[in-house]
C-alpha cells in the first residue's frame, strides 16, 4: 500500500515507529512487542537505522520480518549521510524486491564523534530535497515521506528559513511530512498554517512521544530543540520530588494523550508514535482516542 494514497482518504489514524535492537538475541522479544502494537492497527510503521547506515541491513531485515510476521505496511528510514548513490540505489532496488512502496527520505544526523565538514559527510545529496529528488527519478512510484520540525531544525538560521527548506521537499517529490516530537500542539498548527501560505497542502503527520521521566526529558533535548510548556515541567517535577520517576511518567502519559485528542479533534491527519518499541506505552497513548 503506497501512504499518499491512505493518507488522501482523510481517515484519522495512527502510525508507528520502531527501531532494530543492537542485538539479534533481543529480536525475538521486539517481534513479541510488535504483534501486541499489530492490535493497534497501525496505519504503516516506519523503521530507523544508525547513523550513516550503520545498521540499514538489520533495517531491511527487520521490515521483511514485521511485513511477514504482522502484516504491516512498512516505511524504512533513508538518510544520505555518508552515502554515495550506488549505496542509494541498493537500497531502494532492495525494498523495491521486497514490495516495500514506501520511504522516509532523510538527511541524516552527524554520527557521534564524527567531526567531518559537511561537504564530506553530505558529499552526493547535501539536502533531503536531493535525496527526495533523486528517489523520484530512481523509482517514480514510490512514497516519499519527509522529516518535518514544527519548531525549527536546530540547525536552521530562522524559522521562515526552515519552512522555506520544508516547502523545497515537497516540491521536490515528497508526498506527506512527519513532524520531530514536539510537547505543546500550537507549534503544529502553527507551523501548518505557516506552510499552507506557502502553497504547501500536503498532509503534515504530528509525531508524539511522551514524557517518561525527567532524565529522559533531559536525553531527549539533547537531540531535538523542542520547546517544554513551563507547566508541563512544574507538573513534572513535582510528581517526581513527591512521588518518585513512575508518577512523572502518568503526567507524561496524561500529557501525550491529551495532545492526541487535540491533534485529532483539530484535524491533524493522524498521530505518529515513537514507540521506543515499547508496546505498554503505545496502547495506553491511543486507549480510546482511536
Amino acid at each position: 500500500m503506497r501512504i499518499p494514497e491512505a493518507l488522501a482518504q482523510k481517515r484519522p489514524f495512527l502510525s508507528l515507529e520502531f527501531f532494530p535492537p543492537k542485538k539479534r538475541e533481543d529480536w525475538p522479544d521486539f517481534l513479541q512487542t510488535a504483534q501486541k502494537l499489530a492490535e493497534l492497527k497501525p496505519l504503516f510503521v516506519s523503521v530507523t537505522y544508525g547513523a550513516g547506515g550503520s545498521s540499514q541491513d538489520k533495517t531491511l531485515d527487520l521490515c521483511r520480518q514485521l511485513i511477514e510476521t504482522c502484516g504491516f505496511t512498512v516505511m524504512p528510514h533513508l538518510t544520505s549521510v555518508l552515502a554515495s548513490q550506488e549505496k542509494i540505489d541498493r537500497f531502494l532496488e532492495a525494498i523495491s524486491v521486497m514490495g516495500i512502496e514506501n520511504v522516509l527520505a532523510l538527511r541524516g544526523d552527524r554520527p557521534v564523534g564524527n567531526t567531518a565538514p559537511d561537504a564530506e559527510l553530505f558529499r552526493n545529496f547535501p539536502h533531503a530535497s536531493d535525496l527526495i529528488r533523486h528517489i523520484r527519478v530512481f523509482n517514480p512510484n514510490l512514497g516519499i515521506g519527509a522529516a518535518a520540525f514544527p519548531e525549527g531544525h536546530a540547525e536552521s538560521l530562522s524559522f521562515s528559513a526552515d519552512i522555506a527548506v520544508m516547502r523545497d521537499k515537497f516540491e521536490c517529490g515528497a508526498h506527506f511530512g512527519i513532524t520531530q516530537l514536539f510537547f505543546d500542539n500550537r507549534s503544529y498548527f502553527d507551523y501548518v498554517e505557516r506552510l499552507h501560505e506557502q502553497g504547501v497542502t500536503a498532509p503534515v503527520v504530528p509525531g508524539i512521544l511522551p514524557v517518561r521521566s525527567l532524565a529522559s526529558l533531559r536525553f531527549t533535548l539533547k537531540f531535538c530543540n523542542a520547546r517544554v510548556p513551563g507547566q508541563l515541567v512544574n507538573d513534572l517535577l513535582d510528581a517526581e520530588e513527591k512521588k518518585g520517576p513512575e508518577a512523572a511518567f502518568e503526567v507524561g502519559i496524561a500529557h501525550a494523550r491529551k495532545q492526541i485528542q487535540e491533534l485529532l479533534d483539530r484535524g491533524a491527519p493522524g498521530v505518529h508514535l515513537y514507540t521506543l518499541n515499547r508496546a505498554d506505552m503505545c496502547a495506553r497513548l491511543v486507549e480510546g482516542l482511536l
